[in-house]
């Protein structure tokens, strides 16, 4: 949809719990701690007439299709008899932006969790289980810039837990007297680049958005201001 349609939409999510009280109707969490902060961020920054789109999957990752087959191991130590482990793989989130520069904006999030189940016995001879979880957050964003748009490698590195590629598109200019970054391709057509960063889950989920927004900024720092313009016409 378009900017405008979207803000009808998280005005309405907004005032759901005015509106519904009953709490199985509730929309899931993430609606409100993640998806709608995001909605509103990427729509500030799109052209009136561009198109957001949104494919959010908030079933969480038990379901069909997400987990791995189990996995037992035996015992060695510490009264343990066995453990059990599985995984899940839940890409719950993708997200298209068309900017008002002209460029396209993509995102998806992936949860990577694995379950480890201890079975025991304990000093009085009871049997016990404790299942432990151990979450991974995959963020993946990509801005593919208008063509004959030039890069600018950045005059300080992104941070470490950050991966950044440039690929396509006019060649880049070194900052400082320093060369173009690895990866980058020399030639025309359209540069698209790249970040991905490996964050921490299974906490709360408020401070998610600005992690994903530390991540999206990264691609901006790429292209000088006005550089990365829509050519109309």
């Amino acid at each position: 949809m378009r900017p405008g349609e979207w803000e009808q939409l998280i005005q309405s999510l907004a005032g759901h719990d005015a509106a519904v009280r009953r709490r199985k109707w509730a929309p899931p969490d993430r609606v409100r701690t993640v998806l709608v902060p995001l909605i509103r961020v990427f729509a500030a920054d799109m052209r009136p007439d561009g198109m957001l789109g949104v494919t959010a999957d908030l079933r969480g990752p038990n379901v069909q299709g997400k987990l791995s087959p189990m996995q037992t191991f035996p015992g060695n130590r510490h009264r343990v008899r066995k453990i059990e482990e599985w995984w899940a793989w839940d890409p719950w989130l993708r997200l298209r932006a068309e900017l008002r520069d002209g460029s396209v904006l993509e995102l998806t999030v992936v949860d990577r969790i694995r379950y480890r189940k201890v079975h025991k016995t304990s000093q009085s001879g009871k049997y016990k289980t404790k299942t432990k979880t151990k979450t991974v957050q995959r963020v993946n964003v990509s801005r593919k810039l208008p063509e004959g748009a030039v890069t600018q490698r950045p005059a300080t590195p992104p941070p470490q837990w950050m991966t950044v590629k440039v690929r396509g598109g006019a060649a880049p200019g070194g900052v400082g007297g320093r060369p173009p970054s690895e990866g980058t391709v020399r030639g025309g057509g359209r540069t698209l680049i790249r970040a991905g960063a490996k964050l921490m889950g299974g906490g709360d989920e408020r401070a998610l958005p600005e992690q994903i927004l530390h991540v999206t900024t990264e691609l901006f720092r790429w292209t000088p201001p006005g550089s990365a313009t829509r050519r109309t016409g």
